[in-house]
């Protein structure tokens, strides 16, 4: 499935709301450079994972949100510019 979507000043783009519900996107999600392009994966749900980020990314998942926080941040600094 191929889908034009419109990015924002900021760098946002919306992924389709049927693409969101057949891939499981809720709030966040996990993003990854390819040799192809970007690839967005959806943010596991703590609860239900029980740990799998830390054997995914050797870091609990309070510090992988903590990094895409000030990730967004500095950013949101950039773009301001």
């Amino acid at each position: 499935m191929e889908v034009v979507v419109k990015i924002t000043k900021k760098g946002q783009a919306t992924i389709p709301k049927k693409l969101r519900k057949k891939f499981g996107f809720k709030d966040r999600a996990i993003v990854f450079e390819t040799k192809e392009g970007i690839l967005f994966k959806p943010f596991p749900d703590i609860s239900e994972e029980k740990g799998s980020l830390r054997k995914l990314f050797g870091k609990r998942a309070r510090e992988i949100i903590e990094e895409a926080r000030k990730e967004d941040a500095r950013r949101e600094k950039m773009l301001e510019r």
